[in-house]
């Protein structure tokens, strides 16, 4: 029998998936990857069971996700479109590295996903593991089966007894991990209409937010958050941490219509409070410690990483170039930043490092001032001289 190592989530696509990989005369193996989705594991491998999966594998990955993917995204300050935080997109290739690890330890030849045809994860997974395997050949069974609609996929569901949370009511496709919760379909699909907010997972409506807002201390160590009010703790204890404090006060919405990968343009909605606030806070701090080149030249890297992320291009040298130049300007992030969160907003009221390049005496209007306005003249007439002669 042909054995296939499947990414599963026990959503409704994956549930799914295994029993229509049977039907087709596939040895089904379940791995669903632990990148800090909510969710109860053990009956998801059950369920997996259930439905006709030979063995399931539940893989905790969340360190690793934090560590190798979250933490040099946030270092290079990467966001797709000024609004995506790439939650999704960051636990591709990790997923990906995951399955074939399963994939060589179970001899398969065979490994398979619950995405799209016309999604960017597709993309994400196969170019992963095509980077990092050779011989794996993928079956994606969503591009392939015949169910017209999510709607026929639940029919389907209900016929062979799958249990699946997915309702004709409730028809929302959710991703979810430590750095945020991707949303899609039902009346998302038109981007006229407001989410409602059941569609919202782990953030609080900002109008029913509480009425005072909550200030917050984070302390970085070249780049890397370490510390909340004074407190030191694990990037990854930080990360829950402020997910549950920002989505508190509403923190880390986003409604956006992307430029997918494959041409088209898509409306999604995105809860990331831990990483609106990680993102804020980084950014800050660079603002007060690196010299102005190297902070415009780094706005220009950053989109460029935000977009080999959301490509699907985690494993390619050019990522591995740029981190290189990252890690360099990281060395003097080091300080800390205060923010206030107040119903769905996020600000920065204060920041200090020992690196600072901010002078007071420069920057000051008052009797304290030591700039040399004189040497303004003649700086002004060598600076424009080039406009002067045209």
């Amino acid at each position: 029998m042909k054995k296939i190592v499947l990414a599963y989530s026990g959503g409704l696509d994956t549930s799914v998936a295994i029993r229509w990989l049977k039907e087709r005369g596939f040895d089904v193996i379940a791995c669903l990857v632990d990148v800090g989705q909510k969710g109860d594991f053990q009956k998801a491998k059950k369920k997996a069971r259930k439905i006709g999966a030979s063995n399931v594998y539940v893989v905790d990955a969340k360190g690793e996700f934090v560590n190798d993917f979250i933490l040099p995204a946030l270092k290079a300050n990467a966001v797709y479109e000024d609004k995506y935080f790439l939650a999704t997109a960051l636990s591709r290739p990790l997923i990906a590295k995951v399955l074939v690890e399963v994939a060589r330890k179970e001899k398969a030849k065979f490994v398979g996903h619950g995405c799209t045809g016309k999604g960017n994860d597709q993309v994400r997974i196969e170019v992963s593991l095509s980077a990092l395997a050779k011989g794996l050949k993928v079956i994606a069974p969503v591009r392939v089966w015949d169910f017209a609609s999510r709607e026929a996929q639940i029919r389907y569901a209900k016929t062979h007894k799958i249990p699946v949370t997915a309702t004709k009511k409730n028809p929302y496709s959710f991703d979810e991990n430590l750095w945020g919760i991707s949303i899609e379909c039902g009346v998302l699909e038109n981007p006229n209409t407001e989410p409602p907010e059941d569609a919202y997972q782990i953030s609080t409506d900002p109008q029913k937010a509480p009425k005072k807002p909550v200030y917050i201390t984070i302390d970085f160590e070249k780049g890397e958050p370490h510390g909340l009010n004074g407190k030191r703790f694990t990037p990854t204890e930080l990360i829950n941490k402020l997910n549950a404090m920002g989505g508190l006060h509403g923190v880390g919405r986003s409604d956006m219509v992307e430029n997918r990968l494959v041409g088209i343009k898509s409306r999604e909605i995105y809860e990331a409070p831990a990483a609106s606030i990680l993102h804020t806070a980084h950014k800050e701090l660079e603002a007060l410690v690196l010299e102005k080149e190297v902070l415009h030249f780094k706005d220009m890297i950053s989109s460029k990483y935000a977009e080999i992320i959301y490509n699907g291009l985690w494993y390619g040298r050019l990522r591995e170039s740029l981190d290189k130049f990252i890690e360099n300007t990281q060395k003097v992030v080091t300080g800390s930043v205060r923010l206030k969160l107040y119903k769905g907003t996020c600000a920065v009221v204060g920041r200090r490092s020992k690196f600072s390049l901010y002078n007071e005496k420069l920057a000051t209007y008052s009797q304290e001032d030591s700039f040399d306005h004189t040497a303004a003249e003649g700086f002004i007439k060598i600076w424009g001289l080039p406009y002067k002669k045209r």
